[in-house]
């Protein structure tokens, strides 16, 4: 094998081939260092002298099926200028590795198309090798994102596990990458991201985010000039959830079983839209009938498309008045949960409103919150956190295509 191959074959420049042997269906390629390239590992004076030797043997890529190693002397250098007495350098591979840095590469490109153990069986080395690998890309990449150039930002948590286990994401809304990932949810999460963002000058226009008054005391205590703005997603999911538990209520009052048999099977109907309704199974016609047992609910529920209204406006004046009017009818309704609702709308009216200086949301976040999903499906779950934290901060750059 000549020293060319060496170079363009396995990235090894300053060795020369030496012999090959054939190991356990494997094969061994026994290099050695030209002598005149020595130099010291720290001051990088080749004024050094030999002070022992060792043998070591690096992983490299594969010839074919074949497993291959690269064996050479590694001498311990004593530098006649700064003193010290260290191992000479590997070129070709990182300090206290024993791989080449080809092979990570290889493992690296292998690793978006295959799971980790599906590379590790592949090339016969443990799963903790390549998930060493992948771990120190990502660290080197993108563990701290550029957070000057961010205007627009989405904040939403996700569960990780079982026992309510969550972390907090952060997102960039103009680009889809995240920008933070935090333990747990809530203010403490983001603690770390705000200390980022004071420190990179980065001036935040808006902020996506639900109605969680943490996320608000958050946003407004560290970025007191962005805009708040409340996903429409999440304000129709608590009138959803509202709505739910006002059908619930008033099936435990009935006292006539023929309308709690109607009641009953209607719950998921008042949660579709109106077009969505399946006419072959005669939802419009079930719905219609608990709507009409049910004055209360029928007027919960004509709600709920009026407050989807809010956000087809033509202006921020129009939806102004028209969330207004909504709370105003709502409470004088008399109905507990509508005057409950129309409460929070309130308070929290300034940040719907905003939609329309800044038409965000979270939903690029939930777009990347169900990649999050997926990975952790193929994977079974992930026991390091940290290589857990490092995959989301690079889950923007990976693609999931649907297999069967």
């Amino acid at each position: 094998m000549s020293t060319s191959l060496l170079y363009h074959g396995f990235g090894v420049r300053d060795y020369r081939y030496v012999s090959t042997r054939y190991v356990a269906g494997g094969v061994v390629f026994v290099i050695e260092r030209k002598p005149d390239t020595y130099c010291c590992a720290a001051c990088g004076s080749q004024n050094v002298w030999r002070h022992g030797v060792m043998v070591r043997s690096f992983r490299t890529v594969p010839l074919g099926s074949k497993r291959v190693e690269l064996e050479a002397e590694i001498p311990r250098l004593a530098c006649q200028d700064c003193g010290l007495v260290r191992q000479a350098a590997v070129g070709f591979a990182e300090p206290r590795r024993t791989y080449t840095k080809s092979f990570a590469r290889y493992v690296l490109e292998l690793s978006r198309h295959m799971t980790i153990k599906d590379v590790a069986c592949h090339l016969g080395v443990g799963w903790d090798v390549v998930k060493e690998i992948q771990k120190k890309f990502l660290h080197k990449h993108f563990d701290k994102p550029k957070l000057k150039h961010v205007k627009q930002i989405a904040i939403d948590e996700i569960s990780t596990g079982k026992g309510h286990k969550y972390v907090t994401i952060v997102l960039d809304l103009k680009s889809g990458a995240v920008l933070h990932v935090g333990r747990g949810k809530g203010g403490d999460a983001l603690l770390p991201f705000w200390r980022r963002l004071r420190t990179s000058h980065a001036r935040i226009e808006a902020v996506a985010t639900d109605m969680s008054p943490a996320y608000i005391d958050a946003v407004t205590t560290n970025l007191p000039e962005a805009t708040l703005v409340f996903d429409r997603f999440h304000v129709i999911k608590l009138y959803n959830e509202k709505l739910s538990d006002l059908r619930r209520d008033l099936h435990r009052q009935l006292a006539d079983t023929m309308q709690k048999e109607v009641l009953k099977g209607v719950r998921w109907l008042l949660l579709k839209r109106p077009e969505n309704l399946d006419a072959s199974r005669r939802e419009p016609e079930r719905l219609q009938e608990a709507l009409r047992l049910n004055e209360p609910l029928a007027i919960a529920y004509q709600l709920k498309d009026e407050l989807n209204e809010i956000w087809e406006q033509d202006d921020q004046e129009t939806a102004e008045a028209l969330l207004l009017d909504w709370i105003v009818y709502a409470e004088s309704t008399g109905i507990r949960m509508l005057k409950q609702f129309a409460k929070t709308l309130r308070v929290h009216g300034f940040g719907i409103l905003a939609w329309y200086d800044y038409p965000i949301s979270t939903g690029p976040l939930e777009g990347t919150n169900n990649k999050i999903k997926t990975m952790k499906r193929q994977a079974y779950g992930f026991r390091d956190p940290e290589f857990l934290r490092l995959k989301i901060l690079a889950i923007h750059r990976t693609t999931y295509a649907l297999v069967g």
